[in-house]
């Protein structure tokens, strides 16, 4: 019996993850014990010398993990003939490359061969989030780094423009419930966005209307003038919402007001759930923050990768 268990017990650690790579708090604490401190010293001084550094964090974690799980491929460069997701088109915005790479290089020193891209881009994004006000959590580490990443994959990232049967369909893809779907979309309480990621709301949006029915007509007049019909300007848009660089709860509260910029924000008003969720998020950090926890953790423990990359930007 014993045997049994020991056995179904150790399956259902390989189910957890695709590869069987089951991820651990304490992963490395032999192998190499400051790999906290160090990832978040070069998170800190990124972060202390330009605050938006914190939203590309997050949103760089959440892009790698949805294409392959959380296996680093997001960072890897395009080489001869392939294009690799970094240069995909709902990648084109990714930026902070080098933090993880100044990460990197201080824990080579340390540990060589030891620390995976993966892990480093887990723990950064979790100290992003607590330096600019957010809630702290415990990494599970242990994952491995891809040798695969293709830009044309960037399509299967969960798009602005999206309704609600489509992000449920995303996120269920992945593992990932309605509670993690509008608990993670408060990632948006942080960052910056072009206007080409919410254009469709406020020009021609449908047969009947110019302007999305649902936005606040103060919102749409403003984002009409930062982003005009003719848009020249490279880097037009704006702020996700009035605190970019604050982790908070205002973000759900816009959405209840008609002020979120993304038709995939407004979609989680159209499913009761999800709509429930947003007003409790809305009344109460503590809740959001709590079941964002949660649910990053879940996504962060979707895993991919073979190896530990030298270089996070080339496989070995």
């Amino acid at each position: 019996m014993a045997a049994i268990a020991a056995l179904l017990s150790s399956l259902l650690i390989f189910l957890a993850s695709p590869l069987g790579n089951a991820l651990s708090s304490n992963y490395y604490d032999k192998t190499c014990p400051d790999v906290e401190s160090t990832v978040t010293n070069a998170v800190r001084q990124a972060v202390m010398a330009d605050k938006k550094v914190a939203a590309a964090l997050l949103r760089m974690h959440f892009h790698d993990c949805f294409i392959r799980g959380c296996d680093a491929s997001v960072l890897l460069n395009s080489v001869n003939k392939n294009t690799a997701e970094k240069d995909g088109p709902a990648n084109g915005s990714l930026h902070a490359f080098f933090v993880i790479d100044n990460a990197k290089k201080a824990l080579e020193a340390l540990c060589p061969g030891v620390v995976s891209c993966a892990d480093i881009l887990a723990l950064a994004a979790r100290d992003a989030v607590v330096l600019v006000g957010g809630p702290t959590w415990e990494v599970p580490k242990g994952r491995k780094d891809g040798r695969i990443s293709r830009a044309s994959e960037t399509s299967q990232l969960p798009s602005p423009t999206f309704n609600i049967s489509q992000l449920k369909q995303s996120f269920s893809q992945r593992g990932l419930s309605l509670d993690d779907l509008v608990a993670l979309s408060g990632g948006h309480t942080l960052g910056f966005s072009h206007c080409s990621s919410f254009q469709s709301r406020i020009r021609n949006f449908n047969a009947t209307h110019d302007i999305d029915p649902t936005m606040h007509p103060s919102l749409a007049a403003s984002l009409r003038s930062v982003c005009p019909k003719k848009n020249n300007v490279k880097n037009a848009g704006a702020t996700m919402d009035p605190s970019p660089t604050t982790f908070d709860n205002t973000y759900y509260k816009l959405i209840l007001q008609g002020r979120s910029l993304f038709s995939s924000d407004e979609a989680l008003l159209t499913f009761p759930k999800t709509k429930n969720l947003v007003s409790k998020f809305a009344t109460s950090k503590e809740t959001f923050s709590k079941a964002f926890v949660n649910s990053i953790i879940k996504m962060s423990s979707i895993t991919g990768g073979q190896e530990i990359r030298k270089d996070c930007r080339v496989v070995n």
